[in-house]
């Protein structure tokens, strides 16, 4: 297990953070820029200190401030992947997985290295430079290099981000397949959700210096516990007063106008959440046969493609984004100013009190 309990100061933020990973499993700790992500990871390698904490992997005291502990960045053995990756320009490829090589003879370093580089298909070009790769090579050379060292964690930084969006998916399974076969406790940072909702069995949201929540991707996105965590997970957040309904509903009347039922319990000042995905559009002035019970009259501001889905965004008392299949769109001829009516049923309505 890898267990952090650190408290420190970085500007104006004051981190407070405690997370624990058992091993062969990821845990992403998620959140905007500036939230403290980085320096969590930073200070798990030894990479800096912290005020007051204690990191603890496999039983070994790594820091500890109580007691004055603290092991240098090369007796930690972390596989740590940075954000640009970090490799050396000047070395070729095998060299650079083989420089993180503590306690292999040298005459035996090129073999080792060739062979990580195999697992990503990347021995053939083991003499190449840096420079001559994609991102997505860069990135595989990167793990390489992070697995040389046998490491008792990984850690991650951004991992998927320097990457377009055509090597993406596959860099994300060939990392998926890494950790798995690691075995090892993963620590990954990223300000996607989506990216640490495909990556990690749990994800801790941190925000100004705290993890606000935990869980599984599908506990944050199916109970948000703040207005926050709801529009980080990518959730469309509204506002409004909550009180009690007919049929055991709570109905919220809209800042701005409009009404909206849920199957949640709330009264008083409340974010209202609902994922892209759950809303449903119509014509303006469609009769509205199913059985969502919320509608809202809007105006498409814009139409974005993603692949086979259309993501639409409108124009309404408070902005709202659905999220379509293209066919959906394509029969619905949507373009900017036309209007609709956002449909969803009060079982996809999120309450959370403010």
């Amino acid at each position: 297990m890898l267990a952090l309990d650190v408290r420190t100061t970085v500007g104006a933020l004051g981190l407070d953070v405690r997370v624990e990973v058992e091993a062969g499993e990821c845990l992403a700790v998620a959140g905007p820029s500036g939230a403290g992500k980085t320096t969590l990871l930073r200070i798990a390698a030894g990479l800096r200190g912290a005020d007051r904490g204690r990191v603890e992997c496999g039983g070994e005291v790594w820091l500890d401030t109580a007691s004055g502990v603290s092991l240098a960045p090369e007796r930690r053995r972390v596989g740590y992947l940075f954000q640009d990756y970090a490799l050396f320009a000047n070395l070729s490829l095998w060299r650079n997985v083989a420089f993180g090589m503590d306690g292999v003879p040298r005459a035996q370093r090129r073999e080792r290295a060739l062979a990580l580089l195999d697992r990503f298909a990347m021995a053939a070009r083991a003499d190449s430079r840096p420079g001559a790769l994609s991102g997505g090579e860069r990135q595989r050379v990167a793990l390489a290099r992070a697995l040389a060292r046998r490491p008792r964690a990984l850690l991650l930084d951004e991992p998927l981000s320097a990457l377009d969006s055509r090597t993406r998916a596959g860099a994300a399974r060939e990392l998926m397949a890494l950790m798995g076969e690691a075995e090892v406790p993963a620590l990954l940072v990223t300000h996607d959700f989506g990216e640490a909702a495909l990556l990690a069995d749990r994800v801790a949201v941190i925000d100004e210096g705290r993890v606000v929540q935990a869980g599984t991707p599908a506990d944050l996105a199916g109970a948000p516990a703040s207005a926050f965590v709801a529009d980080f997970t990518g959730a469309v957040v509204l506002h409004g007063v909550a009180r009690h309904g007919d049929g055991g509903l709570t109905e919220v009347q809209l800042d701005g106008g409009g009404r909206v039922t849920s199957t949640d319990t709330a009264e008083g000042r409340v974010a209202v959440s609902v994922h892209p995905w759950e809303i449903e559009l119509e014509p303006a002035g469609a009769a509205g046969a199913g059985s969502a019970r919320n509608r809202v009259a809007a105006t498409v501001a814009a139409v974005t493609p993603l692949g086979n889905r259309t993501r639409v965004a409108l124009l309404a008392p408070q902005p709202l984004t659905a999220e379509l299949s293209r066919a959906a769109a394509d029969q619905l001829a949507l373009g900017a100013g036309v209007a609709v009516v956002a449909v969803w049923k009060a079982t996809a309505t999120r309450l959370v009190s403010l």
